[in-house]
Order: C-alpha cells, then sequence, then structure tokens
C-alpha cells in the first residue's frame, strides 16, 4: 500500500494580530465576482495561524498552510514571512 502524500491548501494574507502567544491571526482577501452582475468584490476572512517563534509581526505579508488542528480555533500554520 503506497500512500500518497496530498499537498495542503496554502493562502496568502496579512497578519492583522500578533498579541495571542505562538498564534498570529491573518487576514486573507479573496476577490469574486456577482454571479448576475458580474462586479467584483473582496471577501475577507480571518485565520489564527501557528506563529511559534513570533517571528511575524502586524503587517507581515504572510503564507500559511493548513495543519492539524492545533487547538480549538488554531489548525494553520505561517510557513514564509515577505515583510
Amino acid at each position: 500500500m503506497d500512500k500518497k502524500k496530498t499537498q495542503n491548501r496554502r493562502l496568502n494574507g496579512v497578519v492583522v494580530s500578533d498579541k495571542m502567544q505562538k498564534t498570529a491571526v491573518v487576514k486573507v482577501d479573496r476577490t469574486l465576482a456577482h454571479p448576475k452582475y458580474l462586479k467584483l468584490f473582496t471577501k475577507s476572512k480571518k485565520y489564527k495561524a501557528h506563529n511559534p517563534e513570533d517571528l511575524a509581526k502586524v503587517g507581515d505579508k504572510v503564507v500559511i498552510e493548513e495543519t492539524r488542528p492545533m487547538s480549538k480555533d488554531k489548525s494553520w500554520r505561517i510557513i514564509q514571512i515577505e515583510k
């Protein structure tokens, strides 16, 4: 039985809060088109991401990756920081 490794989802976002220990809140924006009128609009969602050394600060652009649940709300981790 060969186990195939699947690629975890990755999202780009901006850190909006780093006040928690080892956790950062990342806001991810998506641009969508209205189904009927085709006007573009932006939807945002916030994710709590694991930030073990507290390297990501407010305003940093980051890449987050889905991972196993680490707490009730936290199931993402920061894998890259683009200042």
